[in-house]
């Protein structure tokens, strides 16, 4: 038992020694590629990837740990997206953003706290809205989560559907305008490409930094609740619930906790999507956007965080980047049909996929984590007495 707990505390220090490596590389690229550059696609493979990142280890930790299955996540995203763009618009601007209505809300979180602490003040102010992105989408999947959580299965996955499409349409209904700018878009908000600090007169860029920053504080939240008492209850409500209920977990009440967890996480990376692509417009959360959250989970391995993340940044720079040159028509010299010149990226990328699923069936990780990787096999007594 002692050893067992000083290898968890070794194992610890090393992921987070990890992480702190990570982070200080990001931030080094973040100095030395410049947009323009030819390695510049490898920023926003960075920034749009930790997003997904984070999107698909919270639909994990409700469709992976718990086992509801739901697709309701660009919903909540939506409201993150939406909330953190509202609360971060300078004043001078909001007459400009919203051109065809009178603003119910004037008011920049940023904005108020720079004019008491500086930049800092702003800094502060971009981490509150974060956070009250997040507690909107939970408070909306608390709401909601009353009646659907006493669904199940397929059931459950059609009402959040319902929802996400639900949250779009009302978001864009000109009623809303005032708070939503309508079927406009939102933009000139505190965006990821203005995020600079400066040291000695020197500017430093944190485009990319700040997002990734965002996704691995959260995405380490994240674990450590897996790795709580309350992880292994969810664990036990997806193996069986009626073994889960007989052992005195309360099956609503943690269901409604993961639910609500889980949204308030995708709240946050809906935040962080606008941050990074600058402007936040409702056409943009269809449930198309669940189901490549969807496959990314898949490609990764339910069950398994480190293969969510995986699987996020392999989908995101293939997609974004790698086969960006099929867009010609051509792909190892095959030259493709004019029905599919214009989307051969994609039939390509479709084909990868399928042979991905075919021979990963559990995933590039399956249920395992990337400390199972350098874990030396226990031998089996019984093998060796047989050998």
């Amino acid at each position: 038992m002692i050893e067992n707990k000083s290898q968890k505390r070794k194992n610890a220090w090393i992921a987070f020694l990890c992480v702190l490596a990570f982070l200080a590389l990001i931030f080094c690229l973040d100095q030395w590629i410049k947009p323009t550059d030819k390695l510049g696609m490898l920023l926003i493979v960075l920034q749009k990837g930790s997003v997904y990142a984070l999107a698909a280890v919270s639909m994990n930790l409700l469709n992976g740990y718990t086992g509801l299955f739901s697709l309701g996540h660009a919903g909540f995203m939506l409201l993150g997206a939406y909330t953190y763009a509202i609360f971060t618009i300078p004043d001078k601007s909001r007459d400009a953003v919203y051109q065809y209505f009178d603003a119910a809300i004037r008011f920049s979180i940023p904005e108020k706290l720079s004019q008491h602490m500086g930049g800092f003040g702003t800094a502060l102010g971009v981490f509150i809205a974060l956070v009250l992105a997040g507690l909107v989408a939970a408070l909306m999947a608390w709401l909601i989560g009353l009646p659907v959580l006493r669904l199940k299965s397929d059931y459950l996955a059609i009402a959040t559907l319902g929802f996400a499409e639900i949250i779009r349409a009302v978001f864009q209904w000109s009623k809303l305008g005032p708070i939503t700018n309508g079927s406009n878009l939102l933009k000139n908000f505190a965006r990821a490409s203005k995020f600079k600090l400066e040291i000695a007169g020197t500017k430093l860029s944190l485009s990319t930094f700040v997002p990734v920053l965002i996704a691995t504080v959260s995405i380490t939240l994240i674990v450590l609740i897996v790795n709580s008492t309350y992880g292994r209850a969810f664990k036990a409500i997806r193996d069986d619930e009626v073994a889960a209920e007989a052992m005195g977990i309360n099956l609503a009440k943690h269901k409604m906790i993961a639910f609500v967890t889980s949204s308030f996480f995708a709240g946050v990376a809906g935040a962080t999507l606008a941050m990074v692509l600058s402007i936040a417009q409702a056409n943009n959360f269809k449930s198309a956007m669940t189901y490549e959250i969807l496959l990314m989970v898949v490609l990764g391995g339910i069950g398994s965080i480190t293969g969510s993340v995986i699987g996020s940044l392999l989908f995101v720079a293939a997609s974004e980047w790698w086969l960006r040159g099929l867009d010609s028509g051509k792909f190892l010299g095959i030259e493709a049909p004019n029905i599919f010149r214009n989307g051969f990226r994609l039939v390509v990328f479709s084909v990868i996929i399928m042979i991905v699923v075919l021979f990963f069936r559990e995933g590039i990780m399956g249920e395992k984590e990337l400390p199972d990787l350098f874990r030396k096999k226990k031998k089996d007594p019984a093998k060796e007495a047989q050998s």
